[in-house]
């Protein structure tokens, strides 16, 4: 069920932002943005969401926008999967394999390290998936980094998915991508 404030619960200042971001991108306001400026103190997620996503990283920004498309394809979120599929084929320049992955994890056209630790996020995690991933090369701090990503995005679907949000065309979506690309999660 979708909440209505999502759509009408904000601030006289906070609309005449959508107003702005309509106006500059030609795009509708997605519903993530409309969640995070609605309450931002219920939500809060801003800070621990850039530093998984954008802070210091063995991980390319690429890397981790696929993680989040592949944590919300687990967690069965179309919107987040959507986003942040977008961003990720923005981030490497190659969208062909951004979908490669999520459409078969196994036969995609990426490296061994990366394959191991989409694989260790794909579920409940192990030990013996972790031990996986680090004999497949992955640092520790990758997986750490990686475990920021899944439980940053663990939290994001669910909310995308209780509040209902809309999946936007690819137009939007590729709009928002720019944006995160360029200023990240703040």
């Amino acid at each position: 069920m979708r909440l209505t404030v999502l759509d009408r619960g904000h601030s006289l200042p906070t609309k005449a932002l959508f107003a702005v971001i309509r106006l500059m991108t030609r795009q509708p306001v997605v519903d993530a943005v409309k969640l995070a400026l609605y309450r931002a103190d219920f939500y809060g997620a801003g800070p621990l969401t850039h530093e998984a996503m954008r802070g210091p990283s063995q991980w390319s920004v690429g890397d981790r926008e696929l993680m989040a498309a592949v944590v919300s394809q687990a967690n069965q979120c179309s919107f987040c999967v959507a986003a942040h599929s977008a961003t990720s084929s923005q981030a490497y320049g190659d969208p062909a394999t951004v979908q490669a992955v999520l459409a078969d994890l196994d036969t995609a056209p990426i490296s061994e390290p990366l394959r191991a630790t989409l694989r260790m996020l794909t579920k409940p995690c192990t030990p013996d998936d972790i031990r996986a991933a680090l004999a497949e090369g992955v640092t520790p701090q990758q997986i750490t980094d990686a475990l920021n990503v899944a439980l940053v995005f663990g939290i994001t679907n669910r909310l995308a998915n209780a509040f209902g949000f809309d999946v936007a065309g690819p137009e939007a979506m590729n709009a928002g991508a720019k944006h995160l690309l360029k200023r990240g999660y703040r």
